[in-house]
């Protein structure tokens, strides 16, 4: 297993274009992830967040509530329109840290009955030893909840 990369799989069942969207509308990212982000994701481009409970799941939301209205940067590097959305952030970070980022990316694929969505996140090895294992379990964590409220997010229509 890798101290740098967390990788998590999912088949979503809902059409790759309405996957697409959940995922690079910042607005409705933002409803099922527990973020309101500030300004629409463009290639390029930094964007404000602040932690906000997801309006998806009440049991994870209140796992949410101990970060409600800290902000982070979401620095998006590529869109590739149906197959691939990237961002870095500072994952675990504190400012401190100074410019260590990680590397979000989330690529998706049409399968039978859905679309499977995937989503890797390196750069941990990057981060301050002493905060480097505890950033990667918790984003180890949080990914695998993403992955379910986003799932609960297309079912719910």
């Amino acid at each position: 297993m890798s101290s740098d990369r967390i990788e998590k799989q999912t088949v979503l069942k809902a059409p790759l274009a309405r996957v697409w969207q959940a995922l690079t509308d910042s607005r409705e990212f933002g409803h099922w992830f527990g973020a309101r982000v500030a300004g629409p994701f463009e290639a390029g481009r930094s964007v404000r967040a602040r932690i906000v409970p997801t309006a998806v799941d009440p049991e994870i939301a209140k796992l949410q509530e101990p970060w409600e209205g800290v902000e982070f940067d979401m620095v998006v590097e590529r869109i590739e329109p149906m197959r691939l959305f990237s961002f870095r952030w500072q994952a675990g970070a504190e400012p401190e840290d100074g410019d260590a980022m990680t590397l979000v990316t989330f690529t998706l694929e049409a399968v039978e009955g859905g679309t499977l969505l995937r989503v890797v996140e390196t750069g941990f090895d990057a981060l301050p030893p002493e905060r480097r294992a505890k950033a990667f379990a918790d984003n180890e964590g949080g990914w695998e909840m993403q992955m379910r409220l986003v799932a609960l997010h297309l079912a719910a229509g």
